[in-house]
């Protein structure tokens, strides 16, 4: 008899995705139960909106939902179905969940440990697919290209974007600040050296690779080091209560006059009201947002309103790689559990 796996997929990763991937690895050894989320299509939760699903972000679906489709299932494959503590009350004969994402915030660690589950995730799906994106922000908000696009859908065509005292400049000649030295930010000093300009590197708990630590234009510094001499900024720690709001008021207000800003990191690292004031005072000349603090960005937001602002719908990580990524790390998860190996990437519950 084989043994049960369920399959909660959605829009991005999908499901048949998963099951094809995990059948190069593990061969025919399952019974299979495939479901599809809508999402992205529609919006996940961001908060704690749902009685039974307490305590988790970034999730679709019901407590319900999961239990129906993981009945029996020894292992459950996902990226936003939400699992809380109720839901492995219900399942009693689960063991492995494989989370295709990051941060597994869309699970109770707590229960899951409780229940003897063990959560695995797929940390570094979207690097790459992140990393590259970032560069485009850039550029984009350097050379003013989607300023030049907005005038032209409305039938403006903006020749004042050559004038001296309005364009911008050639990487060469800048100094990019990166804020976090993780594995999305060190790509992006990867991608940024062949542009040849300085590269300023902060992150209080990492030291440059000795590749960075050679390089003549790629060196460390303080945060408040950063902020005042990079022309641009852009964000790349995990969210730690540390990290939640660290660019606010005090932060933009120490950038230089007309720097760029570019966030394709995670919301809560900013504070967006004092962003609004330094792109409206003229203390930054531009930025570059793919992620917010409430998503999707309400109708409403003066951010939709700012002429000197390029938005994104937090797309960045979003890339045919990082599903396959995703996927396959999946698979080799599973494999290692069924050849009674420990996993790769497991989760623990917070101390």
């Amino acid at each position: 008899m084989k043994t049960k796996l369920a399959i909660i997929g959605d829009r991005f990763m999908r499901a048949e995705e998963f099951r094809q991937a995990i059948a190069v690895q593990c061969g025919d050894v399952f019974d299979v139960t495939l479901h599809e989320l809508p999402w992205p299509d529609e919006p996940m939760e961001h908060g704690y909106a749902r009685a039974g699903i307490e305590g988790l972000k970034e999730y679709q679906g019901t407590a319900e939902m999961v239990v129906d489709l993981a009945s029996s299932a020894k292992v459950l494959v996902t990226q936003l179905a939400p699992l809380s503590a109720s839901v492995f009350a219900a399942l009693p004969e689960l063991e492995l969940v494989v989370v295709s994402r990051g941060g597994p915030v869309n699970v109770d660690l707590r229960a899951a440990h409780d229940h003897d589950v063990t959560i695995v995730n797929t940390p570094g799906r979207n690097s790459s697919a992140v990393a590259e994106f970032t560069i485009g922000a850039i550029l984009a908000e350097t050379r003013l290209m989607t300023r030049g696009h907005d005038a032209l859908r409305k039938g403006i065509y903006r020749g004042d974007l050559y004038r001296s005292d309005v364009i911008g400049d050639e990487l060469i000649d800048l100094t990019v600040g990166v804020v976090g030295y993780g594995t999305v930010g060190r790509l992006v000093v990867k991608l940024l050296k062949a542009f040849e300009g300085k590269i300023l590197v902060s992150d209080p708990y990492a030291s440059l690779s000795p590749e960075d630590r050679k390089h003549p234009n790629v060196s460390l510094a303080s945060l408040d080091e950063l902020l005042k001499r990079s022309h641009v900024v852009t964000l790349h720690p995990r969210v730690t209560p540390e990290t939640v709001g660290m660019m606010n008021a005090e932060a933009f207000s120490l950038m230089r006059p007309g720097a760029v800003f570019v966030n394709t990191a995670r919301g809560p690292l900013v504070d967006y009201e004092a962003l609004l004031h330094a792109l409206r005072s003229g203390r930054l000349g531009g930025a570059m947002l793919d992620t917010y603090s409430v998503e999707p960005v309400p109708p409403d937001s003066p951010l939709l309103q700012i002429p000197n602002v390029t938005l994104a719908p937090h797309i960045a990580g979003a890339s045919y790689r990082t599903i396959r990524t995703a996927a396959r790390a999946a698979a080799l998860e599973i494999r290692s559990w069924i050849e009674g190996k420990p996993p790769t990437n497991r989760c623990w519950p917070p101390t």
